[in-house]
């Protein structure tokens, strides 16, 4: 993804301020133009002799969202001063400008950074234009990277309370070029999120149409990511969108919430601290903080004891819900400290039926472990949550997250009647999510082992592990094998680099190198089809009961047409490619199907070996492992394996090298 340049300038030749002309057209290609493509821009020009006054569509819309906007100030065009004003009223940041000579500075930017540069012979002056590129290009560069608290608008300066409208509310109503690419960015992001592809979602970050899509892109791979429980990979996307906005509250909240997941509860109580101290009174981070501290009363009392205490949940270790339930009481000051914020959270907002809930929970267990809190106060919060709770259900009656909330509020203090039915209802409400289905399990069985109400809690137990056993579950690899490998040579190579004589070598090599990763029943194979290394290593896959997916970066018939029958013995390979995928337990993704049509610039093979590596990723970083068959020396073209081996080796570190001119 390139940041989108705008640049708002006169059009044409026009009469500088001492009455020579300037043709800006020139000022445009041999300066402007350049300058921001060297900074890695697309560029944009805003044409004023074609708009008769207006500014149309598809310019106000680059205007309104443009990662930068440059402003060519050497003449007093209105046209150019408006479409500064209305982009420093709207957006805090991304702004540069320049001119070219004039006799005075414009007051209301005069201490405004500019860059200067040079006219000679109405165009840019041959004798320092190479040099006005390249401060422009740094220039450039720099604003887009700049931290997003820096404001360079003096609208936002002077207005320090002020706030950016979200970029969502800076799409016009009327269609144009920008909101139709955004809607099919975000219909293919949206069924990646379906269907819980996370390495769609990384590759779709990379194509977003602004760098403002790219937080949102961000935040939604991090979200999948903790719905597949990867908090390790997740937090690293939340860490990216804060690269990107240091400030972005969602991913703030998200990434405390991974650390308290991944068990650092000190950095998490730290973020959450400091988001708390800049919007005290905000229910969403009180509840993100009763989440981090249950989370760490759970973990304490689920540790192993070296004294012999209680062990984790369902670990099977010896323990008993008895020494579970002792152990839990030990821990009252623990189970305190997550029950006040989820209490703050309910009476700040009580419409927060998740708060509501969780302070209910706790504060009944807190009853049940202790039998000195104060009951008469569980029957005044359950008034209030169950009040919210149908509330909730009124709003979304087919939302599962609401539908078990309410389920677990009849869990703590309905009959077995009132168990039954809603527990009953909510596992309908799921359509067989099994990520859902299973965060209820996990919830029903801490109370279980905190022998409360066991009947009731068993009743829901029961009913939420018989829709489990429904729904398909997850597939979750031990290990993620990832494959990139040259291809058989065509008939016409000049100079070989893979005959067809090294095949069966190869083939052995790759089998060994599997073998000494004990790839097996269990495992995920990634990688293409071609004839050659992809389906010598997709076969010795199979050979092991290793679960394989094709991955093409064009459908089939073109795939085959390219990469299979052009290799020696092109006939044989097909239909060792038809033989393989014959196997295979899902059908051969298609990359221009499942994540779109390629994007302008970019290059299949490598789109294809990104598509493929973020998938893996997706899995978790500690489980992939990358083979690959390669000479060692640039490839024919980009996307090939050494593109492949250097991502891998940035990523994860874990690579088996099989030197084809070893063979």
């Amino acid at each position: 993804m390139k940041p989108h340049a705008f640049v708002a300038m006169p059009f044409g030749i026009k009469p500088g301020h001492d009455g020579i002309p300037i043709d800006f057209n020139r000022v445009f290609s041999e300066l402007i133009r350049p300058a921001l493509e060297q900074a890695g821009c697309v560029v944009f020009r805003a044409d004023e002799e074609t708009r008769a006054g207006d500014i149309r569509t598809d310019m106000f819309q680059e205007l309104l969202v443009a990662d930068l906007v440059l402003a060519d100030l050497t003449l007093d065009n209105p046209n150019v001063w408006y479409e500064l004003g209305v982009r420093h009223a709207l957006r805090a940041r991304g702004v540069v400008l320049i001119q070219g000579p004039r006799p005075t500075q414009p007051f209301d930017i005069y201490t405004d950074r500019k860059l200067r540069y040079s006219v000679k012979d109405g165009g840019p002056d041959p004798a320092t234009v190479e040099t006005d590129r390249a401060r422009l290009s740094t220039m450039a560069r720099e604003t887009i990277d700049a931290n997003s608290a820096r404001k360079v608008s003096p609208v936002y300066t002077l207005l320090d309370h002020l706030r950016e409208p979200e970029w969502r509310d800076l799409l016009l109503s009327e269609d144009n070029e920008f909101s139709r690419a955004y809607e099919a960015w975000r219909s293919r992001m949206e069924v990646a999120r379906q269907k819980n592809r996370a390495g769609d979602i990384l590759v779709l970050a990379e194509e977003t149409p602004t760098q403002a899509l790219q937080l949102e892109a961000r935040r939604a791979a991090g979200d999948c990511l903790i719905k597949l429980r990867h908090f390790d990979f997740a937090l690293e996307q939340f860490e990216a969108a804060l690269a990107l906005d240091d400030q972005d509250r969602s991913a703030r909240l998200k990434r405390a919430l991974c650390l308290a997941r991944l068990g650092r509860f000190e950095e998490a109580r730290e973020e959450v601290r400091r988001l708390r101290d800049q919007r005290p009174g905000d229910p969403e981070i009180c509840t993100l903080l009763g989440r981090i501290e249950m989370e760490s009363w759970i973990q304490r009392w689920q540790q192993p004891d070296p004294g012999g205490g209680a062990t984790p949940s369902g670990s099977g270790a010896g323990s008993t819900t008895a020494s579970l339930r002792a152990a839990a009481a030990a821990e009252e000051a623990s189970l305190s400290d997550a029950i006040e914020p989820y209490r703050t959270a309910f009476t700040l907002q009580p419409a927060n039926y998740y708060a509501g809930v969780a302070w209910l929970t706790l504060a009944t267990l807190h009853v049940h472990l202790t039998e000195r809190a104060d009951p008469a106060l569980i029957e005044q919060v359950l008034g209030g949550v169950h009040w919210s709770c149908l509330s909730a259900l009124e709003r979304s009656p087919r939302d599962y997250t609401s539908r078990a909330s309410y389920a677990e509020m009849c869990l703590l203090c309905f009959d077995a009647g009132r168990v039954r039915e809603s527990w009953s209802t909510a596992v309908a409400a799921a359509n067989r999510d099994w990520f859902a289905l299973d965060s209820s399990r996990q919830t029903l069985a801490m109370l279980r082992d905190l022998e409360f109400r066991p009947t009731e809690t068993a009743l829901a137990l029961s009913i939420v592990e018989r829709e489990i056993a429904r729904a398909a579950p997850p597939f979750q690899p031990r290990q993620v094998f990832v494959f990139s490998g040259h291809m058989i040579d065509q008939p016409t190579r000049p100079i070989p680099r893979f005959p067809m004589e090294k095949s069966t070598g190869a083939a052995a090599r790759i089998g060994s190198a599997l073998d000494q990763l004990s790839a097996g029943p269990g495992d995920l194979a990634l990688c293409q089809a071609a004839a050659g290394g992809d389906l010598l290593f997709l076969e010795a896959c199979q050979q092991r009961s290793v679960r394989c997916q094709m991955m093409l970066p064009f459908p089939e018939p073109d795939y085959i047409e390219r990469s299979v029958l052009p290799a020696q013995e092109g006939e044989s390979w097909r239909e060792r490619y038809y033989a393989a995928k014959q196997k295979l337990t899902d059908p051969p993704r298609i990359m221009t199907v499942e994540i779109g049509p390629l994007p302008r610039g970019a290059n299949a093979y490598e789109r294809c070996n990104l598509w493929s590596l973020n998938t893996a990723l997706a899995w978790g970083v500690e489980r992939v492992r990358f083979v690959c068959l390669w000479n060692g020396i640039g490839g024919d073209g980009p996307g090939g394996t050494a593109h492949m081996y250097n991502e891998v080796k940035r990523r994860t570190g874990r690579v088996t090298w099989i030197d084809v001119r070893s063979l």
